[in-house]
């Protein structure tokens, strides 16, 4: 109790109802936590627990979400390890495992180097708010501790797939909706234009024969509650996808890659609405896993074990961590000035340019000297066909 007392007054929580510190708190707060445990704490055994529990803890407070590869083909490779991972380097993982290009080196031990002439099909995401992560009963699932938890999207993926397959219109399909919000692009809008996107479509779905309520066991969650029917909505979500996405195989069997990209939220609001202790919380965690193995199963033979499959778990974003704003108007009403009088900074395709222009001109220009030179001291007699033909003595014979 007194040990307890003296860890809530240094990390500065007095109330048990109170939420908890961000991890930047934690850990500043955890130094002093361990000084103040160790010297009230006379037993060196005891003092041993004190240190490993406080250190579990940190771990914990910093590093407690989860970065998952739930499925993957043998060309991309993902190693075990705790290797961490900062969010806003997860588009870099999805683009590099799809073999595009990224602005600044990766230097994670995670992603290794695989066939670089076999590159996966499809990308598929699935984030997860309200959990640090999820209990998979398979070893098959590659989970890395994810840190620096600050919002992040795939929009660069995205890019990039237009740029590089403009012709062949890739599926792109992006969704959030708890928040209503999609984004369709290329084939996705032609093909998953019926798919649901609003909430109330979603609830209509919900009671229809082919449902998803039909298959799942709800256990302490009610059909009538709307929280419930929000986390319930999100499940229907991505079984509608993989059921368009048989329906329409063409698409997984064509040579451009897609990307998809699901936000579910549903779960927080379990969560803020019925407790993390509760019933319903964890009966939704359960059935969150099931759908989402079957979700991944489902995707990953769909586009014939050439797919990746990726999972993100975040309890809260940090929020703090992110950089404020400013909008067009204010940028535009300030004139930007630049100390030193600096040149604006190159895209990283500069470099590439640069050197194909100048050895290009290097070459032209040497091949030109050598050219040049070889005639100016030619011999007609000798080099010159035209002088040889001439020949006096060739004419006689």
């Amino acid at each position: 109790m007194l040990f307890k007392k003296l860890w809530r007054r240094t990390l500065g929580v007095e109330t048990s109802s109170s939420k908890s510190p961000p991890p930047a708190a934690v850990v500043a707060g955890v130094l002093p936590a361990i000084c103040v445990a160790l010297h009230c704490c006379s037993s060196r055994s005891t003092m041993t627990t004190v240190f490993l529990v406080l250190l579990s803890l940190l771990v914990a407070g910093v590093w407690g979400n989860e970065f998952s590869i739930l499925r993957s083909p043998g060309s991309v490779v993902f190693r075990n390890g705790n290797w961490p991972i900062s969010a806003e380097r997860i588009p870099d993982v999805a683009a590099l495992s799809m073999g595009f290009t990224v602005k600044e080196n990766l230097s994670w031990p995670g992603l290794a180097v695989g066939n670089l002439f076999r590159r996966p099909q499809a990308t598929i995401m699935v984030m997860v708010k309200g959990i640090d992560k999820l209990a998979f009963p398979t070893a098959s699932v590659i989970s890395y501790p994810l840190e620096n938890a600050v919002p992040f999207s795939l929009d660069s993926v995205a890019n990039s797939i237009h740029s590089l397959f403009t012709e062949e219109t890739p599926v792109v399909l992006q969704l959030a909706p708890s928040e209503e919000r999609v984004y369709l692009v290329g084939k996705a809008n032609s093909v998953f234009e019926d798919l649901s996107v609003t909430l109330q479509q979603l609830r209509n779905h919900l009671f229809q024969e082919n449902s998803i309520l039909n298959s799942l066991p709800l256990s302490s969650l009610s059909r009538n509650d709307d929280v419930d029917l929000l986390f319930l909505s999100e499940l229907q979500v991505l079984h509608e996808v993989s059921s368009l996405l048989s329906h329409h195989k063409y698409l997984a069997e064509d040579h451009s890659p897609d990307l998809y990209s699901l936000e579910l939220a549903g779960l927080d609001e379990i969560e803020k609405h019925y407790g993390k202790d509760s019933e319903q919380f964890r009966d939704a965690s359960k059935i969150l896993v099931d759908v989402l193995q079957k979700f991944a199963d489902d995707m990953y033979s769909l586009y014939g074990g050439n797919a990746v499959v990726e999972l993100v778990t975040v309890k809260s974003f940090d929020t703090y961590l992110v950089r404020k704003t400013r909008t067009i108007l204010e940028a535009k009403s300030e004139k930007q000035i630049t100390p030193y009088n600096l040149a604006y900074k190159y895209s990283f395709e500069y470099s590439v340019v640069f050197n194909l222009v100048l050895w290009m001109m290097i070459a032209l220009i040497l091949a030109v000297l050598i050219v040049s030179y070889n005639i100016w001291n030619m011999n007609p007699g000798y080099d010159s066909i035209i002088y040889r033909m001439t020949n006096q003595k060739i004419r006689m014979d």
